[in-house]
């Protein structure tokens, strides 16, 4: 008696770079974090009647635009220690998107013809300048009668 064993390839992911769904930014909470409790809404802090819920999310989001840790502690209601130890590595993630997302947008406009940007990119990213740096330019060049 003869078994058939199809022979099964593995099958080949041939996806092109855009076609790759955008990984979601997922919270992965500390082992042990310093002051709090994790749950599923994000880290409980405080005691009693001072119990505060930071969501993650809500860290990273707000580290986008701009805010200061001090900012963010304070929107929450904890004390800023407690932020830096629990959610430095978000906070840092937020600033660092802004300032890839600033950069795209600034090359973007230099690229579309703005002149005042192409100039200001060109001092900062290029080190250009507008008074040229003399380098022995004012010096008289030798003369020789040979």
């Amino acid at each position: 008696m003869e078994q058939n064993n199809p022979v099964i390839e593995p099958e080949v992911a041939a996806e092109a770079p855009e076609q790759k769904e955008k990984e979601k930014w997922v919270f992965k909470p500390r082992q042990n974090p310093k002051w709090g409790t994790v749950t599923r809404e994000g880290l409980t802090v405080g005691r009693g009647n001072n119990k505060k819920v930071v969501p993650p999310d809500e860290v990273f989001f707000l580290s986008t635009l701009g805010c200061t840790m001090r900012d963010i502690a304070q929107w929450f209601g904890v004390p800023e220690e407690t932020m830096k130890y629990n959610f430095y590595d978000y906070w840092v993630k937020g600033q660092e998107q802004t300032k890839q997302r600033l950069r795209q947008a600034q090359i973007k406009l230099a690229l579309s013809g703005n002149c005042s940007m192409l100039i200001w990119l060109g001092k900062n990213m290029l080190g250009q300048s507008d008074q040229p740096v003399n380098t022995e330019s004012d010096q008289v060049l030798p003369w020789t009668d040979d």
